[in-house]
C-alpha cells in the first residue's frame, strides 16, 4: 500500500490520522528520540485503507496493542516547513480504546515496537498526566487547549506556521 503524501515541486501534502487514548488521567504521546516534540500517536493513511483501518494498524505496528476507533474529534489543517519544503498536511484526530489494557501498561514511557530503544531514530511513547500536557511542545499545538473539550463534539482548527 502506498501511503497518502504527494510532493510536487517546493509542496509536500499529506493525510494523517491519530488517536486520543486517555487513561486514569493521562494521555498516550508519542516522540522521536530526544526530540521533545510529541504528537498522538497514528500515521499516514494508505490509498485504499479509512481511517479507522490506519489507526488499527498503525497502534499495532508501532504501538502492539489493538485498539477500538471512536468518535472523529478533531480536524486539523496544518501548513508547515517540512525540511526544505512547505508541507500542507490534513489530520483527522480520533478516540480510541484499547481492547486489552495489559498491552500498553502505565509504565512512563516504552519504546516502538518497530525499533531497538538503542536506535537514534526511536519513537518513544509517554504517558503524560494531562495537566502536564501545556508544557510540553505537543501537535496539534491546541492539544492542552483541546483534551479538556473531548466531549464537546468535533474541533475544527488551521495551523499556519
Amino acid at each position: 500500500m502506498s501511503d497518502i503524501i504527494f510532493h510536487r515541486d517546493n509542496y509536500i501534502f499529506d493525510y494523517r490520522v491519530a488517536g486520543i487514548l486517555v487513561r486514569d488521567g493521562k494521555v498516550l504521546l508519542q516522540a522521536p528520540k530526544n526530540t521533545g516534540e510529541y504528537a498522538f500517536p497514528g500515521g499516514h493513511v494508505a490509498l485504499g485503507e479509512t481511517n479507522a483501518e490506519t489507526l488499527v494498524r498503525e497502534w499495532c505496528e508501532e504501538v502492539g496493542a489493538d485498539i477500538e476507533v471512536g468518535e472523529l474529534k478533531w480536524v486539523e489543517e496544518n501548513l508547515f516547513s517540512w525540511s526544505d519544503k512547505n508541507a500542507h498536511q490534513i489530520s483527522l484526530s480520533y478516540l480510541v480504546e484499547l481492547k486489552d489494557t495489559t498491552q500498553i501498561p502505565l509504565v512512563s514511557s516504552f519504546v516502538s515496537k518497530e525499533y531497538n530503544a538503542d536506535d537514534e531514530k526511536a519513537i518513544w511513547f509517554h504517558w503524560v498526566p494531562l495537566s502536564e500536557v501545556k508544557n510540553l511542545t505537543v501537535y496539534p499545538t491546541k492539544a492542552s487547549e483541546l483534551l479538556p473539550l473531548l466531549d464537546e463534539g468535533v474541533k475544527h482548527f488551521v495551523y499556519r506556521e
